[in-house]
Formats: C-alpha cells, sequence, structure tokens
C-alpha cells in the first residue's frame, strides 16, 4: 500500500526533481531559466519580486507553460527550457514542479522557496512584477 497524506505526496513530486538551492536557481535564471513565482500578491507585497520571474497563479500555472496549450505564455514555447517554480517556502513549488514534469517539460523548484532566496542575500526586484493571467 502506498502512504497517503500531504507528506507522502510532498516525498512523491520531490523524488522526480533535482531541487535547486536558491544560489544554484540564481544561476540558472542567469543562464537562460525561467523563473515562475506562484506566490500570491500579499505574499509579494511582503516578500518582494524576484528579478526576471514570471508571475502565474498556480491554478492556471499548466495552462500557461505547456507548449502545446492555446494558452500558453511566448515563454513557453521550448519544452526543453528549464523552468524553476518558486514559492514562498518551497512546498507548493515542488507540486507544480511535479505537475509540470508530467506534462514533459524540464522543471525543478527552489529549496526553502522565497525565504531561503532572501535568506541567501540574493536580490529582489524594484518595480511592477511580471504578472502573467
Amino acid at each position: 500500500m502506498t502512504a497517503t497524506g500531504v507528506d507522502a505526496l510532498l516525498a512523491r513530486a520531490r523524488a522526480g526533481l533535482d531541487r535547486l538551492t536558491p544560489h544554484a536557481a540564481y544561476e540558472a535564471v542567469q543562464a537562460g531559466a525561467l523563473l515562475v513565482d506562484t506566490r500570491t500578491a500579499a505574499q509579494r507585497e511582503r516578500q518582494g519580486d524576484l528579478p526576471g520571474a514570471l508571475v502565474i497563479d498556480r491554478t492556471v500555472l499548466e495552462w500557461r507553460l505547456d507548449p502545446s496549450s492555446r494558452w500558453r505564455i511566448p515563454e513557453a514555447d521550448d519544452p526543453t527550457r528549464l523552468v524553476v517554480v518558486v514559492c514562498r517556502q518551497g512546498y507548493s513549488s515542488s507540486l507544480a514542479a511535479a505537475s509540470l514534469r508530467e506534462l514533459g517539460l524540464d522543471a525543478t523548484d527552489v529549496v526553502g522557496g522565497v525565504e531561503a532566496w532572501l535568506d541567501a542575500g540574493l536580490p529582489t526586484h524594484e518595480g511592477p512584477a511580471d504578472v502573467r493571467e
């Protein structure tokens, strides 16, 4: 019998991910990875936005990033481009990245989320966020 509950779900999602430290995620974005922020507006207001991140609501994430979707964003035209998902603490981003991998995308997330990003002293972005609806 397979273990159940959210902890088991999270463990299964993370088993297929090569999760990135905040510094490795920052470097991946500098090298061309797509950084996707799924935090709420209130969380971004408190913590700040990340440089180069596209803000995509978790409820539409798969439709915006699936290259075969008619609702995809223009940046989602290459299924081999690494997608790095980030959330506040690195939990829901693991589930989101696993879902994107099921679509055939090269996706992962950031260990510790934006909280770890900030703790690592990595930059935030001043100015309006790049919100995709």
